[in-house]
């Protein structure tokens, strides 16, 4: 079986890096990944990289260069900057800084033909660190948020 993992966590604060790697391919097996991210309006952005696995069937963002989509070369982080709305002029913005964007990382068998899942993995990507207090701070003419760390 097709394993996808996002490391050192499936849930990370929105701006760590994250290393995603694929196990479980046959040997040089060329497969397309793609991250889908559906935002708080419903828009959905997307990006996708065609890859071919090493000898023992398997990719590490990190080492294995993309060989075409939305990016070319090693890019680690690159299903991530590269993702875009297939409408024009939407730029991908958080809102609730409470809640995740969560990303899907999908796998496929060859490239072009987007029918035949081998395996995937959700991302969390949160806006807010585990413990930092959120406090609305509203003075006069001043509005604002202050964030305390735990």
């Amino acid at each position: 079986a097709v394993q996808v993992t996002v490391l050192p966590s499936r849930r990370c604060l929105f701006d760590d890096p994250v290393q995603i790697c694929v196990a479980g391919l046959l040997p040089h097996q060329v497969v397309t990944l793609r991250a889908s991210l559906v935002d708080e309006s419903g828009e959905l952005f997307q990006a996708h990289a065609r890859y071919r696995a090493g000898s023992k069937g398997e990719l590490d963002l990190s080492r294995s260069p993309a060989l075409a989509g939305s990016y070319s070369g090693v890019e680690p982080m690159g299903l991530l900057w590269s993702l875009q709305s297939k409408a024009p002029y939407k730029r991908l913005a958080k809102r609730n800084v409470l809640t995740p964007f969560c990303v899907d990382f999908e796998v496929y068998e060859g490239h072009g033909d987007m029918s035949h899942l081998l395996g995937k993995c959700t991302n969390e990507r949160w806006f807010l660190g585990e413990g930092v207090k959120r406090i609305s701070v509203r003075e006069g003419r001043l509005k604002a948020t202050l964030f305390l760390p735990p």
